[in-house]
């Protein structure tokens, strides 16, 4: 596949090893060659007993004020070296696990350096154990520079819910009646699994989140304005699904089971295990899950006269049952090949079946309101999705120092097939008429590969400088066949055939310089995009386009700073949103994608004021040139047949305050506010209806944690949707109440957990869509009020492997002691 590089990177040369040769930023200009000989503060870290302490985070620390300057990890001898301006007085701090922090006089870097005596860490009382266990619990929320970070996996309502059911509850989240996530108010986003795209959307994308369960998530990150190193994809942001990876050391792993039940049961069971020595890794894990749910839903809708169709009111009134069964499973190893280099390969595959039973009742009334028509409609639909994937990545680190140049690769393949098995019965009580048989053999083959390579490297002035490229390769192919009563039907039955590929290269730059941060990053993407269906000539279109991000962090003073950030993003239409064959639900309606469609692209802007490091109120602006909605209309073949599919209006302009407060009113009560408050504006054309609607609409989070006597945790989280809308839907206020408690008993390896979602039943949704000649009420009522008991047991060393853990989080160290 070629390599898509922009004339600006042409210069660009990266050289494994002591140099990277950059004609963008020239860093074989004498400023870079003085970095060499910046003086350094060196020294030695030694625990109690004299032997030397590996990977003690050390950092050099302005005399003035504390402000951290550099951060570093101490080698295998427990010898660190910092580099520093000289002719300025530092102090240096010591940490460790395990270890009270030192804190070092006071002392001037001189051009010759300095060296300090050797440091020894007094041990812990408070940890002064033959060997150190983790016990801290992580809180639920953490508030980042560039994202909110979601950790779900020690929380008491995580237990027994899907991967859907958990998104839906996070700060911010929204998953509309079509099974569309949205971020703050926002559609349009770039779903990220262990760092790898899920290319699905809608209901596909809502299937593989419903069968996924949450036992097996870490994290979720959500990030609203990301940097040049992601894919440009996702004009509403980003959400990163963390899976689950055990770092205890020997052989070790955990077993889980929960039941719930709502009007009907959902079991959940799995087992993980790994096998962890210094220089090897080996990990499994394995979930089976089994549901039922129902779906209650009614229309109401009105149709005005079309040439020789009357007026028409109708009613559909029905009830879906749906089965689900999913086996999910990941397994793979991480090899240390030198103290610099790690090499890691990983299998996923999740295999689900759906069956569902869709029965329903429909009555069409004329303009006087006298019956026209009525009939019931069943529908079974068997479901068969297996899907899998395989990566393999290497890290090599150029210096032994976190900070030293790093060079990452990537290389992925995966695959999402989906068989669809219809049978589609129709019953006319009035008038009478014979009862048709619609059956549908519908094949999905979904396969993608990509390949990345990112090489940093820190540069003079405490500056840091990350490139890479990248490459992605798309293929669907579906078929579908429709019998009627037995007879091939070719006016509904074709093939459509999708490809895609996207080349792109980045360039991003960070850096820190007295009290502000600064990042400022160019992504390039070329994409290739080709359809074919049926006997039409295939449709085929480029996007060659330049993706600017920047942004600014100030502080203030000890209490306040400011941060702006700034970006162009856009989302291309996929292959299920292109895809013109049908997908029928009932008799009354049906999902097909639209050929049409084009990407739809946004510029982004955000302010950011940040009190006591805790508390943010963020301002937002955005604006969308052919946004992309789902929308419901009479579907082209009449016969009042209606359509669900994706448009593209004209713009949308988005403006949001959002609050966000993590408060403690009391030392066992812990709470994290989020309030959004946005306001949209949608402009277009469809359908002979002319569109200019707006509302401001407010979407409330609120989460508490409770530390209960006896050693039990509580957890008590709240949302509220206001009433909004999108396009041409208005969507009713809705909301949702979870209770759930969990206790850890047997020297903290088992832990109980119990929880009650939507306790007061109001997470219904109900919408109108409204369009001159056509308009549809709709209400839909799931099986969400669910109580769910879990027990999960682990078991083998509760030891970790901290040294190597402290390693590879030795970024996230390096960030906040930089201010960032």
């Amino acid at each position: 596949m070629p390599l898509f590089l922009p004339a600006w990177l042409h210069s660009v040369v990266v050289i494994p090893g002591r140099w990277a040769v950059c004609g963008l930023l020239a860093l074989s200009s004498p400023m870079a060659l003085s970095a060499q000989s910046l003086p350094a503060v060196s020294g030695t870290v030694l625990a109690p007993a004299g032997l030397p302490l590996e990977f003690a985070t050390v950092t050099l620390h302005r005399a003035t004020d504390s402000v951290a300057v550099k951060t570093n990890f101490s080698d295998e001898k427990g010898a660190f070296r910092l580099e520093a301006a000289g002719g300025r007085r530092y102090l240096v701090s010591v940490s460790q696990v395990g270890f009270v922090r030192y804190w070092g006089p006071v002392f001037e870097l001189t051009s010759a350096g300095v060296a300090l005596p050797s440091i020894t860490l007094a041990t812990s009382q408070a940890t002064a154990l033959k060997e150190v266990t983790v016990t801290a619990r992580k809180p639920l929320f953490e508030r980042l520079t560039d994202r909110t970070v979601v950790n779900v996996a020690d929380s008491p309502l995580s237990a027994g819910a899907t991967t859907l059911d958990v998104l839906g509850r996070a700060p911010g989240v929204t998953l509309d009646a079509a099974n569309n996530l949205g971020l703050r108010g926002r559609q349009g986003l770039l779903l990220l699994v262990d760092g790898k795209r899920v290319p699905l959307t809608g209901e596909e994308l809502a299937s593989y989140l419903r069968a996924l369960p949450a036992e097996q998530l870490q994290s979720i990150e959500l990030i609203t304005n990301p940097s040049a190193q992601f894919d440009a994809q996702g004009g509403a942001g980003v959400i990163a699904l963390n899976l689950k990876k055990d770092q205890r050391l020997g052989t070790n792993g955990s077993a889980n089971l929960s039941y719930g039940r709502g009007e009907y049961g959902k079991f959940t069971t799995g087992l993980s295990l790994n096998h962890r020595r210094k220089k090897v890794n080996f990990y499994g894990t394995y979930t089976y899950v089994n549901r039922r749910d129902f779906a209650r839903q009614e229309f109401d809708r009105q149709f005005a006269a079309d040439g020789a169709l009357p007026a028409l009111s109708g009613i559909i009134a029905g009830k879906r049952l749906l089965d689900l069964e999913s086996h999910s499973a990941k397994v793979g190893t991480d090899i240390n090949l030198t103290k610099a280099s790690l090499l890691g390969v990983s299998l996923t595959t999740l295999l689900s079946q759906t069956n569902t039973v869709n029965t329903s009742q429909t009555q069409f009334n004329d303009a006087w309101g006298a019956p026209s028509s009525r009939n019931s409609s069943r529908t079974l639909q068997d479901i068969w999705r297996p899907s899998g994937s395989a990566n393999l990545n290497f890290r090599h680190t150029f210096a032994d120092s976190s900070t030293a140049a790093a060079l990452t690769a990537d290389a992925d393949i995966a695959r999402y097939n989906t068989t669809r098995l219809l049978v589609l019965n129709t019953f006319y009580q009035y008038p009478a008429a014979a009862s048709p048989l619609l059956t549908g053999d519908q094949l999905s083959e979904l396969q993608i590969g990509a390949v990345k390579v990112d090489f940093s490297r820190p540069l003079p002035h405490r500056a840091r400088l990350e490139t890479g490229a990248k490459a992605t390769s798309v293929t669907s192919r579906n078929d579908v066949v429709f019998l009627n009563n037995g007879a091939y039907n070719p006016s509904i039955s074709s093939h459509f055939n999708y490809f895609e590929k996207v080349s792109a290269a980045y360039a991003n730059l960070q850096g820190t310089a007295s009290k502000t941060t600064f990042q400022v990053g160019l992504r390039a993407e070329m994409a290739n995009i080709r359809t074919e269906q049926g006997g039409e000539l295939p449709r085929e279109r480029n996007y060659l386009q330049l993706f600017p991000s920047a942004s600014v962090q100030r502080v203030l003073n000890a209490q306040h700073s400011l941060a702006l950030a700034a970006g162009r993003r856009i989302d291309r239409p996929n292959y299920g949103q292109l895809n013109p064959l049908r997908s029928y639900f009932d008799a009354t309606s049906y999902r097909a994608g639209n050929p049409d469609l084009v990407a739809q692209t946004s510029y982004n802007v955000e302010l950011t004021h940040t009190y006591k490091q805790k508390f943010s109120t963020a301002l937002s602006y955005a604006q969308t040139d052919k946004p992309i909605v789902t929308v419901v209309q009479p579907a082209p073949d009449g016969g009042r047949l209606v359509v669900n599919r994706d448009v593209n209006l004209t713009t949308q302009d988005y403006y949001a305050l959002t609050l966000t407060a993590p408060l403690e009113p009391a030392k066992w009560w812990t709470l994290y506010a989020n309030g959004v408050f946005y306001y949209s504006r949608f402009r277009g054309n469809l359908a002979g209806t002319a569109l200019d609607r707006r509302q401001p609409a407010c979407l409330l989070t609120a989460s508490n944690t409770f530390s209960l006597p006896h050693g039990w945790l509580g957890e008590l989280n709240g949302t509220f949707q206001s009433g909004e809308i999108w396009g041409f839907e208005h969507v009713q206020p809705r909301g949702q109440l979870l209770v759930g408690v969990q206790r850890s008993f047997w020297a903290k390896q088992a832990t109980l957990r119990l929880n009650v979602a939507d306790v007061l039943y109001t997470a219904p949704i109900r919408s109108t869509s409204t369009y001159d000649s056509f308009t549809e009420s709709f209400r839909l009522r799931q099986d969400t009020q669910v109580a769910t008991a879990a027990f999960t047991y682990r078991f083998g060393s509760s030891k970790v492997a901290a040294a190597r853990k402290r390693a590879a989080g030795a970024e996230e160290e390096l960030r906040r002691a930089n201010g960032q």
